[in-house]
């Protein structure tokens, strides 16, 4: 279960009741203000107003020509206002961001710089083609980097200041203490939970939060705790029926409330909302993958590796050279690796180490193998290669013939494989895919030797969620691992 991207986690805001006042608590104040809730959205909405107007002005002023339909051209900013409203760009849920909507956004200015070329067509004149599709494109990128800098800025506030909202979990089952525990060691979710509603007392005395009582005693727990989000977990102790009450004082103090469906497991970005009368339905449909979408995922991933290969050559050959001189051996390691539908194949990493191997290496229970296992037989070029996930690069000759993809789950050796598809839940699924260079868990933080079970959770994820958007969005995400600490 991930709570990012197209969470398992469904979150609908309840109205708010002004004649309920809840406590207000020094996390709210400063730093929470501007970067929740209704803060963040005005920034943003401030921001991309500010962006649209100052595109129009610039191209008025340095394009020839255009201010004969500068009136015209004004209409741009308006326009694409509404347009920015009505397709959610503003609408972000647990672990989104501003700048997850940036591709929304963007075909929002891009339509309503058509708009404004029909507009100027209609009215009887020539429109500038130029001067409109230089001010959509300034207005674009403009857009996406106020987002991006208002996610990282986001990102930082509640690293540092942990100004997340306090949140009730209702179920302090197996499903509620993972959430709690996603929530208390990853701040940037914007929630900070504060302990459990569940009508067994004694449900989370090894779970890292309390239970402060039952669901039917949320009005007070609330005014003591000034909680403002509820995610609702099942759990066996708590009857469903049981729940109503609940949400409706959840309506009526005005608080934010999250469910976690029981088949999460099968949800993905692709449900559909239907009815049998006056009950609700939710339609489970299988994630976008199609030949078309395939194919072009395997083109991306032969143009871009081939790309970059003719391009890096010079650095490669570099990189090359430098492990030969530094230590005896070849340039290149091969390492078997598991790939799709369980066939074996040579993953290539560029040689960071010495080697002199001795024993076997068990990695940690619970834990997935990698970075340093045993001895740190590191070369000092091994450690700044490993450090940038340079010694990655020629697993691009993987994915041009095949055994890999660009993005994917994370090849294992056979032999952890066979121990994790016997341990860990659903461990075999992410054998549907090809492999990839890069991952969906990687880029979140899931490098080295980290938890197996939460990258088996992410990368199934990124399977019953994959879209060639994700995919881009990971390949840009993974730009910036060289930057952070840990090895894949």
């Amino acid at each position: 279960m991930s709570l990012t991207e197209s969470s398992p986690i469904a979150t609908a805001t309840a109205p708010t009741a002004p004649a309920v006042m809840l406590p207000v608590t020094g996390a709210q104040d400063g730093p929470r203000a501007i970067w929740h809730g209704r803060g963040l959205v005005c920034a943003c909405v401030l921001a991309d107003a500010l962006v649209l107007f100052a595109a129009v002005v610039v191209v008025l002023l340095t394009t020839p020509g255009a201010a004969d339909t500068g009136l015209h051209l004004l209409a741009l900013p308006p326009i694409a206002g509404v347009l920015l409203v009505s397709r959610g760009t503003y609408a972000w849920g647990i672990g989104r961001t501003p700048l997850d909507s940036a591709g929304r956004a963007a075909a929002a200015i891009a339509t309503a710089a058509m708009a404004v070329v029909v507009l100027i067509v209609a009215s009887g004149e020539t429109p500038d083609l130029t001067a409109c599709a230089l001010a959509a494109i300034l207005a674009v990128l403009g857009t996406i980097g106020t987002r991006a800098l208002l996610s990282a800025g986001r990102r930082r506030a509640l690293l540092r200041a942990r100004t997340g909202d306090p949140a009730l979990v209702v179920g302090a089952g197996s499903i509620g203490q993972r959430i709690a525990q996603r929530l208390l060691g990853d701040p940037t979710y914007g929630l900070h939970p504060v302990g459990f509603l569940d009508a067994d007392a004694a449900a989370a005395d090894d779970g890292p939060l309390p239970v402060l009582g039952a669901p039917d005693e949320l009005r007070a727990i609330t005014a003591s705790t000034g909680a403002r989000h509820v995610i609702i977990a099942f759990s066996p102790s708590t009857r469903d029926d049981s729940l109503g009450g609940m949400l409706r004082d959840c309506e009526q103090l005005g608080l934010d409330v999250s469910v976690v469906p029981r088949l999460f497991d099968a949800v993905n970005g692709n449900l559909l909302y239907q009815r049998v009368g006056g009950l609700p339905l939710m339609g489970l449909r299988p994630s976008s993958r199609n030949r078309l979408q395939l194919r072009i995922k395997r083109l991306m991933d032969i143009a871009i590796s081939a790309t970059l290969l003719l391009l890096g050559a010079p650095i490669l050959g570099a990189i090359a050279l430098a492990v030969r001189l530094e230590s005896p051996g070849p340039a290149l390691y091969r390492q078997r690796r598991l790939g799709r539908d369980g066939q074996q194949y040579d993953v290539l990493k560029f040689r960071s180490m010495r080697g002199d191997t001795s024993g076997t290496f068990v990695p940690a229970a619970g834990s997935a193998p990698g970075g340093v296992e045993g001895v740190d037989r590191r070369t000092r070029l091994g450690r700044f290669l490993r450090r940038t996930s340079l010694d990655e690069l020629p697993q691009l000759l993987n994915v041009l013939r095949g055994d890999m993809s660009l993005v994917g789950p994370r090849p294992e050796r056979p032999e952890f494989a066979i121990a994790f598809a016997r341990d860990i839940h659903r461990y075999d699924d992410r054998l549907r895919v090809r492999s990839g260079l890069t991952g969906w868990a990687q880029v979140n933080g899931l490098r080295g030797q980290t938890s197996i079970e939460d990258r088996v959770e992410w990368d199934n994820y990124y399977i019953e969620h994959w879209t060639l958007a994700l995919d881009l969005k990971i390949l840009l995400m993974t730009l910036t691992v060289p930057f952070r600490p840990g090895e894949s």
